[in-house]
């Protein structure tokens, strides 16, 4: 993996990265399709929304279909017929949220499958062997994604057992690239650091990780019940201490808010599944704000979704039939919303990176935050 950063401008980066499976811009947002599949969307139609990369993930695939099963027919990329590249959570997140059924040592998580009850253990190197076996082009360091809120004695702990957690993944992710087959020459290991909402326990986590000089550093655990203005404030002391010719990576956020801003903050990388859970709900984001297309209001509006989208439920349906299929529980309604959030949140990301190539990334930032408020002042 090669990362280039092409520019900057007002504390936002431009960049490239370059994977196995194909070159990424970035800032970049990552659909997330957690078991294989974005829902409610097909490969193509992913392609046709200029998707570069999507995210799977580790607890999910190992547990079902299994990873040696997609293994043995042609890693992840074959498996779920997408040529370009996927980046895979280690499943720390994943076992974190298991908090009634899980018991965390210092050899790993014990956990109990939430499908079939049985027992299983993720560890720093199983969590990489599931990862060389998928045969994703970015593979994160498992680690344990400290609650909110917890104290500075637990949070202490937390993200020395990821730092420790962190150095058995980089051991096994060298030692599987030179004993089998080479798997982990396509792919990258990245860093994830922790520290909840203690600035100097998020210092301390980063100078950890950093010493190990791994491709790229992600943020995590944000996003998990604390403040908004937590992340703000996270991100904007971490990212000038992350290296600044690698990719920075904000783990499960956000709103179309939180990536503008969080660029702003010198972030590239970004992944949520806000836009697709929430349209499934009948949540909407558009340029003017969030719309909630099962409100009455919507029953006689001709108007597309929004006038500015140039996305297909856009160009060819109104509101008032959008409102008809998701209150008639109609298939086609999480197609057609998961379409459209989809595409706002990938044209945002475009729309972000030509700014900051054009030199007015201040403008537009301050301009976009200004339209947003518009629906939902109404």
């Amino acid at each position: 993996m090669k990362f280039e950063l092409l520019k900057e401008d007002s504390g936002a980066r431009l960049g490239k990265l370059e994977t196995a499976h194909g070159v990424i811009e970035t800032p970049i947002f990552m659909p997330v399709g957690t078991v294989g599949s974005v829902k409610a969307l097909t490969q193509d139609m992913l392609e046709e929304l200029e998707a570069q990369i999507i995210l799977g993930n580790t607890y999910h695939l190992y547990l079902r279909p299994g990873h040696e099963l997609i293994a043995s027919l042609g890693g992840l990329h074959k498996f779920i017929s997408w040529p370009h590249p996927i980046l895979t959570d280690s499943g720390g997140f994943q076992v974190f949220s298991l908090s009634e059924i899980r018991k965390t040592t210092e050899e790993g998580v014990t956990f109990k499958s939430h499908l079939d009850g049985s027992k299983h253990l993720l560890s720093p190197e199983r969590s990489i062997e599931i990862q060389l076996a998928l045969g994703s082009d970015i593979i994160m360091a498992f680690d344990e994604c400290t609650p909110y809120p917890a104290t500075l004695q637990q949070v202490a702990e937390s993200l020395a057992l990821t730092t420790r957690w962190a150095s058995r993944c980089l051991a096994e992710f060298n030692r599987r690239a030179v004993s089998e087959r080479g798997e982990s020459e396509k792919s990258a290991l990245f860093g994830i650091i922790q520290g909840g909402v203690y600035l100097e326990m998020r210092q301390r986590s980063a100078e950890g990780l950093l010493a190990l000089n791994l491709p790229g550093y992600a943020i995590g655990g944000l996003s998990v019940g604390e403040e908004k203005g937590y992340t703000y404030d996270v991100t904007e002391y971490l990212a000038p201490l992350m290296p600044k010719d690698k990719p920075r990576y904000l783990m499960g956020v956000g709103t179309p808010e939180d990536l503008i801003e969080c660029v702003r903050r010198g972030v590239d990388m970004f992944d949520c599944v806000m836009p697709s859970r929430n349209a499934r709900n009948g949540q909407l984001f558009t340029s003017k704000g969030k719309v909630n297309i099962k409100n009455a209001r919507y029953a006689k509006d001709e108007r597309p979704l929004d006038e500015e989208c140039t996305c297909q439920t856009c160009k060819r349906y109104t509101r008032a039939y959008l409102r008809h299929l998701y209150h008639a529980k109609e298939i086609l309604s999480a197609i057609l919303c998961t379409q459209h959030n989809i595409h706002f949140y990938l044209d945002t990301m475009a729309k972000i990176r030509q700014s900051i190539r054009l030199g007015f990334f201040t403008e537009f930032r301050q301009q976009y935050l200004t339209n947003l408020k518009v629906e939902n002042q109404k």
